[in-house]
């Protein structure tokens, strides 16, 4: 089974990844999340930081259901989250990263340098709250956390990374450096955009027979 991560300001309601879920749910289980500060969970946002004990408690959570074998799959910012679970000792049996970052504070692009606004502005934090259903948290991060191309040589599990060569957000060396893990591969997807909203049919199906595989009892 599959537990979903979304993206910053992403939430299990959001059309795009109802619609992963779906097609997820034809062939595995699924436990989907909304992440603190998202949706319609309470509290607020940190960005990736203590996320990673809302996944755990996701999969803490598929495991009382009786699922033996649980993957993490995670776009963008929950990309990020459930690399750094899986590399920091997080109870997964396979990761899958889509459109991650591999780094903070990488404002490279358009797209990320908004994104930024979003999170450090008290505007950017208002037009969160108000017009996409996500509270993050002010003050920023004290530490700063382990990032993820860091914290993947932990990771001792199947792992696949999924990336685009049209992201707007994160350009492939972001990919490069999370498929350094140990043992991880790398699928460079020809015109796929950004992390949920640019998923079809074809990729989740793809990546849920990759999911079987590593998942499989015999599976390292």
């Amino acid at each position: 089974m599959v537990v979903l991560a979304h993206g910053f300001t992403g939430h299990t309601d959001e059309p795009a990844l109802a619609q992963v879920a779906g097609w997820f749910a034809a062939t595995v289980g699924v436990v989907g999340l909304d992440f603190r500060g998202h949706g319609r969970s309470g509290g607020e946002s940190t960005v990736g930081d203590q996320e990673v004990l809302d996944v755990a408690a996701a999969v803490a959570w598929a495991r009382t259901l009786g699922y033996r074998r649980v993957a993490t799959v995670g776009f963008s910012m929950g990309g990020a989250v459930v690399a750094r679970y899986a590399g920091l000792g997080g109870d997964t049996d396979a990761v899958v990263v889509v459109s991650a970052p591999s780094r903070w504070y990488y404002r490279g692009t358009p797209h990320a340098r908004r994104a930024h606004w979003v999170i450090e502005a008290p505007l950017g934090r208002w037009v969160a709250r108000t017009g996409l259903a996500t509270r993050i948290e002010r003050g920023g991060w004290r530490p700063v956390p382990v990032e993820p191309r860091v914290a993947v040589s932990g990771i001792t599990v199947p792992m696949l990374v999924v990336h685009g060569d049209a992201d707007q957000y994160f350009p492939l060396d972001h990919a490069d450096e999370l498929a350094a893990a140990p043992g991880a591969q790398l699928w460079v997807e020809p015109g796929f955009g950004h992390a949920e909203q640019a998923m079809d049919a074809d990729l989740t199906g793809r990546i849920a027979a990759w999911l079987r595989t590593a998942l499989a009892p015999s599976a390292p």
